[in-house]
């Protein structure tokens, strides 16, 4: 009489542990990193957005000739890189320090150079987006004078 065992070996088992702890290994830098890259994407995030709103908010005031004063929810006055911010919703507020803090501050933007725009014309904004480091995440946009 045969007697017949079914399962696995202990060698087998160990191999499929020893297998998952290297696959574990080799996954957790890619997870450890993504706070870096949640703040670049949300850099990036920024720009696009502070790019769109400037485009949009030329286009309401050439639509209504410029302006002296802004129109509610056409025409908003932007003459300097600092300005972009009123454009987005909610609001966002753009520090012009003298000096970028060190560490900065989590989740704030920083205007490096705060560069006076003349209605019509476009201008490359340096900022820092702030992610709790001492340097910050670098972004550029445009602004466009209105």
């Amino acid at each position: 009489m045969s007697n017949q065992q079914s399962g696995f070996t202990l060698i087998e088992l160990v191999m499929v542990i020893v297998i998952l702890g290297i696959l574990a290994a080799t996954a957790l830098p890619k997870f450890v990193n993504l706070k870096t890259e949640a703040s670049a994407a949300a850099a990036q995030g920024y720009a696009g957005g502070l790019n769109s709103a400037g485009s949009i908010n030329y286009a309401g005031c050439a639509a209504v000739n410029f302006p002296a004063a802004a129109v509610t929810g056409k025409c908003e006055k932007v003459a300097k890189c600092s300005e972009a911010g009123k454009l987005l919703l909610p609001v966002l507020t753009i520090l012009t320090p003298a000096t970028l803090p060190t560490p900065t501050v989590s989740n704030a933007i920083y205007v490096i150079a705060d560069t006076v725009v003349a209605v019509g014309a476009t201008t490359s904004c340096s900022a820092v987006f702030g992610d709790g480091t001492n340097v910050g995440v670098p972004f550029t946009y445009s602004v466009i004078g209105a």
